[in-house]
């Protein structure tokens, strides 16, 4: 029986900025289907391998692969096919300041130079409607967007290209517990719709126990625990004892439940 090309596939990677490492020999596979949770202290290097991940960095040594292809493949039309099937929700929404909300979530629709502007315009509505914003909030600029609201419009943005794989960088940071709560519900609504394969850097406890079926420590420059959010707890590790000391004096909700 042939065994399925994971969606991500991270084999030997080593990460050096100016002599100082950052990762030794990670080695990660992410399946279909699953919402890994990436955690890690300061300076663990969770959001550059996310970026390796992405394409937006390369490794000292080793490889990352997206659906069994090189993320930096040599052939550019390769590269191109790949980094569309994968949509990025960065921390912060990273929406163009000079765009309304309806160009933000048009703009890779149109990047694609294959639509006309009436279909883009009922893709892009369809898109507001997946995370719950109105049609006549198109006109809005982010200026005027709350945080939440800036979250929503990111991820609308990224789901524009139907991707098989959403990446996520602190999904949650900046929003109070109720906002986060009901973002971490829509994206497993999703998921779940949709059936997109998740990777995400959190430092949110709730998120992670909201969304993850499987997380990975990093620490040491390495990956010290890899597992359910159960199997990672119990691993006795400087970093997992602190990480996750909160959830294990509380009934810890199942992972991705």
């Amino acid at each position: 029986m042939t065994r399925r090309v994971p969606v991500i596939d991270i084999r030997g990677v080593c990460t050096r900025f100016a002599g100082v490492s950052v990762h030794e020999d990670i080695n990660l596979v992410v399946e279909r289907g699953e919402m890994l949770g990436l955690v890690g202290g300061s300076g663990s290097g969770k959001t550059t391998l996310l970026r390796e991940v992405v394409g937006l960095l390369k490794p000292s040594a080793g490889e990352v692969r997206l659906f069994g292809h090189p993320i930096l493949d040599p052939d550019p039309d390769v590269r191109r096919e790949v980094r569309r099937r994968f949509g990025m929700l960065f921390q912060h929404g990273a929406l163009f300041s000079a765009l309304s909300v309806f160009d933000n979530i048009a703009f890779p629709l149109r990047e694609l130079r294959r639509l006309d502007e009436a279909l883009i315009r009922d893709l892009v509505w369809m898109k507001m409607a997946m995370v719950e914003l109105q049609p006549e909030q198109g006109h809005l600029m982010p200026a005027e967007l709350s945080g939440g609201m800036v979250k929503r419009v990111a991820l609308a943005r990224a789901l524009a290209l139907e991707p098989e794989l959403l990446v996520l960088d602190e999904p949650t940071a900046g929003l109070d517990p109720d906002l986060s709560e009901n973002f971490v519900e829509l994206i497993r609504m999703l998921q779940r719709e949709l059936d997109f394969t998740v990777i995400m850097v959190t430092h949110d406890l709730a998120t992670l126990a909201g969304l993850a079926t499987r997380v990975a420590a990093l620490a040491e420059r390495r990956v010290v625990a890899h597992g359910t959010l159960e199997e990672v707890m119990a691993v006795d590790h400087p970093f997992t004892r602190n990480f996750f000391s909160g959830l294990r004096h509380t009934a810890a909700p199942g992972a991705g439940a």
